[in-house]
């Protein structure tokens, strides 16, 4: 049986649809069978839509605190039975409820522990660095200080801006995220301390 996937976005969700794209291959060893978001009204909820998928909004400003936010999340994406959590593009930091009770993978556009935080091509821009990429890491507390489960590394070019750059990124991202989720699920995996291993 493929692994069941919940994808959260907050925007467009082209790793989402990435993710869709790979899981329409029945060796791929996963599906996406539900996607949340944190705001109405976007096209990655559209795009679940379009697949046939269930979708669900959970809001903030919808809850008291975080906590209550943070249990109304993580009763919605229980009802979903899923085997991992696909962070793509979802702009929030879920909370130890969630955490407790589901595996939860994220990326980030850059070479993490390096420039962590919703700014982080332009804080390599404004680093002067040759080199960043992008990073897929187990989920934690933390703001993007989770285990790294996978890199890869993108050439800062010498006229790239935050856009540019941003860009080649992303595509080297959704390749990493398809194949990193895939390997996680046909194959498992094992974190000791801070080192992630796929069961392969």
């Amino acid at each position: 049986m493929p692994s069941r996937l919940v994808v959260l976005v907050s925007g467009t969700g082209t790793n989402l649809q990435a993710l869709l794209d790979a899981a329409t291959d029945p060796a791929y060893g996963a599906e996406v069978v539900a996607v949340g978001a944190d705001r109405d009204g976007i096209e990655g909820l559209a795009r679940a839509e379009r697949a046939g998928l269930p979708t669900f909004v959970v809001r903030v400003q919808d809850y008291d605190d975080r906590d209550d936010w943070d249990a109304a999340l993580t009763e919605n994406v229980g009802a979903y039975r899923p085997d991992l959590i696909v962070s793509a593009g979802f702009m929030k930091v879920v909370g130890k409820r969630f955490l407790e009770r589901f595996p939860m993978v994220n990326t980030h556009p850059a070479l993490l522990p390096s420039f962590p935080g919703a700014h982080a091509v332009r804080d390599a821009l404004d680093y002067g660095i040759a080199v960043t990429g992008c990073t897929v890491h187990l989920v934690d507390a933390g703001i993007d200080t989770g285990p790294i489960v996978a890199q890869r590394a993108v050439e800062v070019l010498d006229d790239d801006d935050e856009a540019s750059l941003h860009e080649r990124i992303k595509a080297v991202e959704r390749d990493l995220l398809v194949d990193v989720v895939g390997r996680m699920c046909r194959h498992g995996w094992s974190v000791n301390g801070r080192k992630v291993s796929l069961g392969e």
